[in-house]
């Protein structure tokens, strides 16, 4: 298993949209067990593969403290979408940036397993939010961007500011 470079958001990369992934092999098994490592390692409960810079249609996630429930999304896709709720999001990409996203209560997903079997699930609360979090980044869509304008503009300038320090 590898530690993979996660993406730092305004990095252009992350608005690249994720293709479906062709076959379910072992390379894609290898990618998932990295993804795993990768998250748990930046301490993050949900990690896309554009956010690794890979741009297939693979998502990781474990809402758990003891890693307890890990769970593998290929080729996702929600299917159904019910109510409105907002949280206050994070992402892996946009370190130390938490702001209030509204989005749906409840999502159904179908995807596959990293053994290729096909599944659907109901998703509400956390996990909801989390599906459609990572679904967006498959989307080249960062969760600031559901932000206004302004807010924007503001964590932009403090990400560029902090890399610059960190050169």
């Amino acid at each position: 298993m590898a530690l993979l470079n996660i993406l730092q958001y305004p990095d252009e990369r992350l608005h690249t949209v994720a293709q479906p992934v062709a076959e379910i092999d072992d390379r894609i098994r290898t990618l998932v067990q990295d993804m795993f490592e990768t998250m748990y390692e930046a301490r993050g409960i949900g990690l896309a593969a554009t956010q690794v810079d890979v741009h297939e249609r693979v998502v990781v996630m474990d809402l758990t403290e003891d890693k307890s429930e890990p769970r593998v999304f290929i080729n996702p896709v929600i299917t159904e979408k019910d109510g409105e709720t907002t949280y206050e999001e994070g992402c892996l990409s946009v370190p130390g940036i938490y702001d209030t996203v509204t989005r749906a209560e409840r999502v159904k997903v179908e995807a596959y397993n990293e053994k290729g079997e096909k599944f659907e699930l109901e998703a509400d609360g956390l996990l909801a939010i989390c599906i459609q979090h990572e679904l967006d980044h498959l989307m080249g869509k960062v969760f600031v961007e559901h932000l206004s304008q302004l807010k924007q503009t503001r964590i932009k300038t403090k990400l560029k500011k902090r890399q610059k320090h960190n050169m």
